[in-house]
């Protein structure tokens, strides 16, 4: 019993591990991000604006080279990590740095252009910017992140499965944490 707890613990961390350019790239757009909206300030013909300001080219392009960086480090680390559990992964990893790179680039772009695309969402169905769309505001990013990695590893349901559950578990601890911490209005 103790073993398999083991395997699904090692699935958990290296599940989380292999969507870091994807938390990271989403972090680092926010971080870094302001300046010019992807969407130029467009409307649609009712006035409702295409993405909105909250998405913006500076931190498309900052988020992505943040992806790329951690994509790349991780392949740096690759070796170690293998050496150590590589027997025990039952999920997608990074072996080497240039497919890292690769890796990190699709997860960190394919994050952003999902947040991108949850905007877009929002606008279309009326939800104003910094309003609540419970799932879609939570897991927009990493959806659009595993397509735009899946024709280059294969991503088995349960590493899928365990990706959803801790992003969104990680959401609400760390929402809730700075809700707590008086650095938020709202919990979610």
């Amino acid at each position: 019993m103790a073993f398999d707890i083991y395997i699904f613990l090692i699935a958990c961390l290296t599940s989380l591990y292999f969507i870091l350019p994807a938390y990271f790239s989403n972090g680092g757009a926010l971080a870094f991000g302001g300046g010019t909206p992807v969407d130029f300030g467009k409307c649609d013909k009712n006035g409702v604006r295409w993405i909105g300001d909250g998405v913006t080219w500076r931190g498309i392009i900052a988020g992505t080279i943040i992806g790329i960086i951690t994509g790349a480090v991780q392949g740096y680390l690759a070796p170690l990590i293998l050496a150590e559990i590589g027997q025990y992964i039952i999920t997608p990893i990074i072996t080497d740095v240039n497919s890292g790179i690769l890796i990190g680039f699709m997860l960190g772009f394919g994050a952003l252009l999902g947040d991108a695309l949850g905007s877009f969402l929002k606008r279309r169905l009326g939800i104003g910017r910094g309003k609540p769309a419970p799932i879609l505001d939570q897991l927009d990013f990493l959806i659009v992140a595993l397509i735009m990695v899946a024709p280059f590893v294969h991503l088995n349901l349960l590493f899928m499965v365990i990706a959803i559950v801790l992003t969104l578990a990680i959401h609400l601890i760390a929402n809730g944490g700075a809700y707590l911490l008086g650095l938020k209005d709202v919990w979610y």
